[in-house]
């Protein structure tokens, strides 16, 4: 039977690294309720960026409003629109903090290999929310707005009212998904260091993952074919860089990654 000096000693590492957690998670909790606070008092601001790609489909003359149909809506919009932007203002802090508590058990290479994804990111998920917010957006409300037709003589004017909770959804919806699209290259990387998948079995399921790709465009975007290529194509070129940056590790890393080469030959 272990003496009890033997057992505190086991257990004292496993104590430090969960303390170490519990004030890592402390310090996100903390500066993302802050973050939220300052969102939720500059929720008016927030809330007219995101409309402005339908004011500028609408136009300037256009007279438009927008509309919210329950006494509750528009305070938990405003509510939602907060949290949305508080998470996604503190995403590099909480990835930074995720970066510290990892890196201690990391050899040197592979914290070199990790801190180079952590850096990539928040700038891919920052560039998968820009292209929808200055691409996509602007292309789909235009389409969307389309379908609007003027009173005749015998037919009234069909005209939209949308609601401010229902188009805020939508937008945080694409911007999300966006953001977390443009994430596959991090993911597929990572993958690849685990020895998940290697080069060759991404090159030999390429017709596979294309299909796949599209098909979680179609789920996560509107029923448009705009917003289904506007995401679907620059996440399959990032399929493609992923393949290429993949290559690179492993010719720079032969003996790491050779198992996971020749298992996948095989499959």
């Amino acid at each position: 039977m272990p003496a009890p000096e033997a057992i505190d000693l086991s257990r004292a590492p496993l104590l430090s690294h969960l303390l170490e957690l519990r004030r890592r998670l402390l310090q996100c909790l903390g500066v993302f309720t802050l973050v939220f606070v300052v969102c939720y008092m500059q929720a008016e601001t927030v809330y007219q960026f995101l409309l402005q790609p339908l004011a500028d489909a609408f136009g300037s003359t256009s007279g438009r409003r927008m509309i919210y149909t329950g006494l509750h809506e528009a305070f938990v919009t405003y509510l939602k629109l907060s949290l949305f932007s508080a998470l996604f203002l503190t995403f590099p802090f909480l990835l930074i903090q995720v970066w510290r508590f990892m890196a201690p058990g990391l050899y040197q290479h592979e914290r070199h290999a990790t801190s180079l994804l952590f850096a990539a990111t928040p700038v891919l998920f920052i560039a998968g929310a820009a292209l929808a917010y200055y691409f996509v957006f602007p292309l789909a409300w235009g389409f969307f707005i389309s379908f609007e037709s003027a009173a005749t003589e015998n037919t009234l004017p069909v005209e939209l009212e949308a609601r401010v909770g229902e188009y805020l959804g939508l937008v945080m919806q694409l911007m999300l998904a966006f953001g977390v699209c443009f994430e596959l290259p991090v993911i597929l990387i990572l993958l690849a260091y685990m020895r998940v998948v290697s080069s060759t079995k991404l090159i030999s399921g390429r017709r596979y993952a294309l299909l796949g790709i599209f098909t979680v465009a179609a789920v996560v975007t509107p029923p448009d074919l705009i917003s289904q290529i506007a995401l679907g194509t620059p996440i399959w070129i990032l399929y493609e860089i992923s393949i290429l940056l993949i290559k690179i590790i492993e010719r720079k890393n032969p003996t790491t990654f050779a198992n996971a080469s020749k298992k996948n030959h095989f499959i």
